[in-house]
């Protein structure tokens, strides 16, 4: 039989609780459908088991309660969280200040960098990407402790395909970044007539050199913003 956690695992009960009104009204439906009560059960479980899940239940749904349904212009599609001690925060290829840079945000900055003259700065904090409207969504929200993948196939999946699906029938004039092959499948339904479809290998040492750097995406992505009178990202962060 399942316990109750305490208030600090409460997103661990697959509620929408936590998840702020602009999402709720579009994908609030989904906590009630039978692959996110299994998820809910095994994320339980695994808790109960003393395995070490990432982010903290409280960054969960980071990404889609730092930016709004409504304030999204840009959507960048990682695979999982990262799963090494204090990483995770619920926000793709981005990690928590005073966390070292991972590889692949580095490649990112090093594009960044040659496309638009962006500073690099002293870590990988991209939540002020976030708060601008760039969507840092992860296809699987929950990892384990050293064991990348672990809640793959579990059921976030079909959770962030609704995501992605609400944003393209839903709205127009978005960037949608697909970076790797991974991303490419997730985002292989979007409406290019609708909206602005990037694509790239990803941004790992093991691919980057095959065309991510000098993809341009970052300026890419402004010039269609502004095309379409829309506000174009501030991609510098602070230093």
């Amino acid at each position: 039989m399942l316990k109750p956690y305490g208030l600090q695992d409460k997103m661990y009960a697959m509620t929408e609780i936590g998840l702020s009104q602009s999402w709720k009204c579009h994908i609030g439906p989904e906590f009630e459908q039978k692959y996110m009560q299994d998820l809910r059960k095994f994320l339980l479980l695994r808790k109960q088991s003393g395995a070490q899940v990432f982010p903290p239940g409280a960054k969960i749904f980071n990404a889609l309660n730092t930016t709004a349904f409504e304030d999204v212009k840009v959507v960048i599609i990682g695979q999982d969280p990262y799963h090494g001690p204090g990483q995770a925060h619920g926000l793709s290829f981005s990690v928590p200040p005073g966390a070292a840079i991972p590889p692949s945000l580095r490649n990112i900055y090093k594009e960044l960098q040659s496309d638009i003259g962006f500073e690099v700065p002293g870590h990988g904090y991209l939540k002020p990407w976030a708060e601008s409207g760039v969507l840092l969504l992860n296809a699987v929200l929950t990892v384990e402790h050293r064991s990348a993948g672990a809640h793959q196939g579990k059921g976030w999946e079909s959770f962030t395909d609704r995501v992605i699906e609400v944003l393209n029938v839903e709205t127009e004039n978005l960037v949608f970044m697909l970076w790797g092959a991974y991303a490419q499948r997730k985002g292989q339904f979007l409406d290019s007539a609708k909206h602005c479809v990037l694509k790239a290998p990803h941004p790992s040492p093991l691919s980057a050199h095959r065309g991510f750097l000098g993809c341009q995406h970052f300026s890419r992505a402004n010039a269609y913003l502004t095309s379409k009178n829309r506000e174009p990202i501030d991609w510098q962060l602070p230093m």
